[in-house]
């Protein structure tokens, strides 16, 4: 046995002595819907969680939204959200619980001849999403990028119809950064777009932009990356154009190096930072006995999902280009869970 194997087996072993009862997750089902945002990284964590302990997780990504509507509905056992707790209806309370999984990064992508890496400020992103500038060889477009021959092409804007966490994200960023934007638009998972094509999911949104020629959208790097597509660099709040990439994401999340996983990662004073950064959370019921019907093992199942995921899950994250967590939210991560109960009693006991 190689010693990344081993390693995985003892952490897993420690897992299951942190429960009582049943320590095996075969005959076992969970089911979550929500982001799509982190998506790419839930399927890759289900699937390993997956082989080695036999529990199957069921995951559908339909939006931040969405997935919060089915969890209040005790359609799932679990949700998927990249919204902030501050910012999200029904889970800010007592009754739940929210558990970063990983950090990740909203990118602007276009689709234009010969696909130039382009530059833009908040003000500049927040006037072609407003409407204001409707082609891309627009003055104002063409002061940040200089050197670039930009098209006559009317700007077609491809944004989220759906509950949206890489909207909120995204709008967040551009509140904090844009007063014509916070003034219009504000912060939220879903917004009155005045121009532009709704779809849903990141990858509703990647494919659009793939295929009509002059377009712009947004979507979480990974889709960017996989789909082989070209995404500009952003304005940060010490004035560098920076394009997001492993570094710049770790970098902005540096500013949560000592927090709890709940902090905003947008517009962060880190200077070379990525702006539109975002921690993505899995959010579950504080009582676990109150879904009526819900079994103690398939509750314990759930808590041991979650503490794997944010311990040896996070090897996952890179090679996905998602950023790991910081220690700091791993602790919080663990006090959190422990405040899960099935009939009144912790599901995860501490270590000894």
């Amino acid at each position: 046995m190689n010693t990344r194997k081993a390693c995985g087996f003892l952490l897993l072993l420690a897992l299951f002595c942190l429960f009582p009862g049943n320590a095996s997750g075969a005959s076992v089902t969970l089911t979550g819907a929500g982001a799509t945002f982190p998506l790419p990284f839930y399927l890759k964590v289900f699937d390993q969680y997956h082989l080695q302990t036999g529990a199957e997780i069921r995951y559908q990504g339909v939006g931040s939204g969405k997935g919060v509507q089915k969890l209040l509905a005790r359609e799932v056992d679990f949700a998927g959200t990249d919204i902030a707790s501050s910012r999200e209806e029904g889970t800010s309370g007592d009754a739940f619980v929210r558990i970063p999984t990983c950090i990740g990064a909203v990118t602007i992508v276009y689709n234009l001849p010969g696909n130039p890496r382009l530059r833009f400020t908040a003000e500049v992103l927040a006037d072609l999403f407003l409407g204001g500038i409707a082609v891309w060889n627009d003055p104002r477009i063409a002061a940040l990028n200089p050197n670039v021959p930009l098209p006559g092409l009317p700007i077609q804007v491809i944004h989220r119809s759906d509950g949206s966490g890489t909207t909120d994200i995204l709008s967040e960023y551009l509140s904090k950064a844009s007063r014509a934007w916070r003034e219009a638009m504000g912060a939220g998972k879903v917004l009155r777009w005045p121009v532009g094509r709704g779809t849903r999911g990141n990858a509703g949104v990647a494919g659009l932009v793939k295929e009509i020629s002059g377009s712009v959208g947004y979507v979480e790097l990974i889709y960017a990356m996989g789909n082989d597509m070209t995404f500009g660099q952003l304005a940060n709040r010490s004035g560098r154009f920076v394009a997001p990439s492993m570094e710049s994401i770790a970098m902005a999340a540096e500013t949560a190096k000592h927090t709890n996983g709940n902090r905003s990662l947008t517009d962060t004073p880190a200077s070379a930072g990525y702006p539109v950064v975002g921690y993505t959370w899995i959010v579950v019921f504080k009582d676990q006995s109150s879904r009526v019907g819900i079994q103690r093992k398939t509750a314990e199942e759930l808590i041991r999902l979650l503490y794997w995921i944010t311990h040896e899950g996070q090897r996952y994250a890179e090679e996905l280009h998602y950023v790991p967590l910081p220690r700091a939210a791993v602790l919080q991560a663990e006090a959190d869970l422990r405040k899960i109960t099935f009939q009144g009693r912790p599901l995860l006991k501490r270590r000894r």
